[in-house]
């Protein structure tokens, strides 16, 4: 079987804005999930801007397999099932298209690939409340979604935006995260809030919600992302990949506390 028949629980991971670090989220929520010992998958949904390939140490050119003549098998990287656009195009494509041409992409995504027996599939959500976010609203049963923000009033303000989207289409907030949180001196180890402090846990009170993390500002963060190699992996006892994994054993234990959503009820009246 392919699509996300075979998948328990699909999460999707939004910011409303772009900018804030979800792309980063994701992948090490992921990779965290797996190496807390569920079976974990990453569809990267930011058609126009995909990342996930880099995230994941992928080389540029490497495509899935396709069996039956149009069912894409994920590609295996950093311990998850990974699905992208990256994947089917080249690092240096511009993806040129109208929102129906990139709706039809990320559905093609969901339903050709065949993701297995997976425990979670996360799903990386470019910026937004438009076609995109729609199209995974109606074409699966989302259990939940991650809201990604920093703790900026310019950034609270879209991540507001995209919690109020997925209540509209009844899509439950799991909890916010809050990144790039603290900078904290290499040198000194002085700890500055740069972009504020408390934004993302005041985002959470608001909608009833819980703050997952505060991911710090980090090079090291920064630096392990470009190389393809999650913090989560490269350094595991790294402040950030503790946060993250912790994030991820409590987005997972909600999920096993609740039951195989049914499919949206889409509404959007005010």
């Amino acid at each position: 079987m392919q699509g996300v028949s075979t998948v328990k629980h699909v999460v999707a991971i939004a910011s409303g804005k772009g900018g804030v670090g979800k792309s980063t989220v994701s992948v090490n929520l992921a990779v965290a999930a797996a190496q807390l010992g569920f079976k974990a998958g990453l569809l990267d949904a930011d058609i126009y801007g995909p990342s996930q390939a880099r995230l994941l140490g992928v080389a540029d050119g490497v495509m899935p397999e396709v069996v039956e003549e149009k069912i894409f098998l994920p590609i295996e990287a950093q311990g998850v099932a990974s699905m992208s656009m990256a994947f089917l195009t080249r690092e240096k494509t511009a993806m040129v298209w109208r929102g129906p041409m990139a709706s039809g992409a990320l559905q093609q995504m969901i339903e050709s690939t065949r993701w297995g027996d997976l425990d979670v599939l996360f799903v990386d959500m470019p910026p937004g409340t438009g076609d995109i976010q729609l199209t995974l609203s109606q074409r699966t049963q989302l259990s939940g979604v991650v809201v990604v923000t920093t703790p900026q009033d310019i950034a609270l303000i879209d991540a507001r935006r995209a919690v109020e989207m997925f209540n509209k289409v009844s899509v439950p907030v799991l909890g916010m995260i809050q990144n790039m949180a603290t900078h904290v001196c290499s040198n000194c180890g002085h700890e500055d809030p740069i972009f504020g402090s408390e934004g993302g846990e005041n985002l959470a009170n608001e909608y009833d919600s819980r703050l997952l993390a505060n991911i710090p500002l980090s090079r090291r963060i920064r630096e392990t992302s470009d190389a393809g190699e999650p913090i989560v992996l490269a350094e595991p006892d790294n402040a950030g990949a503790l946060a993250y994994r912790d994030a991820a054993s409590v987005i997972m234990a909600s999920l096993d506390k609740a039951a195989r959503p049914a499919a949206p009820t889409i509404s959007m009246t005010d």
